[in-house]
């Protein structure tokens, strides 16, 4: 069985957004929700990168683990879904989850923020799959209709990926590969320095 999983190439990722629509779109999430969003490091400065940040479905997820009524459960493809029939809008999931995935339709004191809402990696939810009651509450089930995550199907740099976790690291592995990715990451010159000049001849007498 597969193991569906998330993987944001840095180096590819423009900061377009259309990751973020597209989950919109195809969810109608509500107002003020964000299921997926793009999160800028090193904003404006050399070595700026862009990455889409939405619910990982981790393998050991800290949500599950401090959900008091135990709302969340685990696909056998692992997808983390919850049932919101038995959330209690405690907002225990948003403090644990190192990610904010968990999202709240509103604002207010302890039972006011109403049911969370997540990413669902478009796998609805606990109900009829493609029901009208399960897309009401999950949005849409594109698993069951044999498809990947809208937002990774939209990504026009093909920055996202989702799908089978196995296919996802071989793509990735294949890009680092092409890339050339080896002593710019680690080596000689990023452990001790590298030269200001290094085509700069050592003046006469002087020993190289």
């Amino acid at each position: 069985m597969a193991r569906m999983k998330f993987l944001c190439d840095a180096e590819r990722c423009i900061e377009c957004n259309g990751c973020v629509t597209a989950c919109k779109q195809e969810n109608e999430v509500p107002w003020g929700v964000n299921r997926r969003r793009v999160v800028t490091i090193s904003d404006g400065v050399p070595g700026e990168r862009s990455i889409s940040v939405a619910c990982m479905h981790c393998s050991d997820a800290p949500c599950m683990a401090v959900c008091p009524v135990d709302c969340f459960y685990r696909t056998d493809e692992g997808v983390v879904l919850h049932d919101k029939d038995l959330c209690i809008g405690c907002g225990y999931c948003f403090y644990a989850c190192p990610f904010g995935a968990p999202q709240f339709p509103q604002a207010g004191a302890f039972g006011l923020r109403g049911k969370m809402d997540k990413c669902t990696f478009c796998a609805g939810g606990p109900e009829k799959d493609n029901s009208k009651e399960e897309y009401a509450k999950y949005g849409s089930n594109r698993l069951a209709q044999g498809k990947l995550p809208v937002c990774a199907e939209m990504c026009s740099t093909k920055a996202l990926l989702g799908g089978d976790s196995d296919i996802i690291s071989d793509i990735y592995r294949q890009r680092v590969l092409k890339r050339g990715k080896g002593s710019e990451v680690w080596g000689w010159g990023t452990a001790y320095g590298k030269p200001d000049n290094p085509q700069a001849k050592p003046p006469q007498g002087a020993k190289s």
